[in-house]
């Protein structure tokens, strides 16, 4: 049976810097070469690693942490927000000063202000300007993610309890991820093995991310980078480097993928 492995991005695929590692792109030819399938899981939208999945000829991938899944440049899986949840979500952004939202679909992202502080900080670590403002963006549009811009204490006060049809996720210190309730990159892959027919224990996955620890429970060979926090390296089969160390190249090289 072949075998298949899905990358993360940020901290895993990409370094710290936001850069691709040479090792890294040599050890992904390398899989590829080996017969091994090649696939993305991640956060980000379709729209923001484009050229990424370009450099290194990648068609498949799980996005939108597993809410829109393509296999081969064909979609197979979407799961988009709920329209009367976003609007109360929307409703309590505009109620306090501080919060905001980002908007997402597979083409692009809109803000629910012309500019925030913590937006501009946020996205800015994943390299991408502040959007545009349209916070009616998803009144007309599949939204599969989008980014509501708090502190820790302001999403307890907030929306810890009160949407029972979302889940919230935390990536950045102002920022947590909007998904839907029991969505995930794990989800996403079931979807996708699925529809690939892959079996689960010939499938491995790298990440790094709070994102990442369901995806690594689900699959057959769980490998967290070095570069981790501590509660997902708990929940991995094996711990590789840090990514800005070989990460990769080193966590393929002790599964016996290359």
């Amino acid at each position: 049976m072949q075998k298949i492995v899905f990358f993360d991005i940020d901290g895993t695929l990409l370094d710290h810097e936001k850069t691709l590692p040479a090792s890294t792109k040599a050890a992904i030819k390398q899989l590829q070469e080996n017969g091994v399938y090649v696939a993305i899981a991640t956060g980000r939208a379709p729209f923001m690693f484009e050229s990424l999945r370009e450099e290194l000829d990648i068609e498949s991938f799980v996005s939108f942490n597993g809410q829109y899944v393509v296999f081969e440049n064909e979609v197979i899986y979407k799961n988009p927000l709920s329209f009367n949840e976003l609007e109360r979500l929307h409703e309590m952004a505009r109620e306090n000063e501080e919060t905001s939202l980002v908007f997402m679909n597979e083409k692009t992202m809109k803000a629910s202000v012309i500019h925030s502080d913590r937006i501009e900080e946020a996205l800015g670590t994943l390299k991408f300007p502040h959007p545009e403002r349209q916070d009616d963006f998803y009144h007309d549009k599949e939204i599969y993610q989008t980014l509501y811009f708090c502190t820790a204490e302001e999403e307890e006060a907030l929306i810890t309890g009160k949407f029972d049809k979302f889940k919230f996720i935390r990536w950045h210190d102002l920022s947590i991820d909007v998904l839907p309730f029991g969505g995930s990159k794990a989800e996403g892959i079931k979807q996708f093995v699925k529809k690939a027919g892959f079996d689960m224990e010939n499938v491995y996955a790298f990440g790094d991310g709070l994102n990442d620890i369901e995806m690594l429970e689900t699959v057959g060979h769980g490998v967290a980078m070095g570069n981790a926090v501590d509660e997902v390296k708990k929940h991995a089969d094996f711990v590789t480097k840090d990514v800005s160390e070989e990460g990769i190249l080193y966590g393929l090289r002790q599964v016996g993928l290359i």
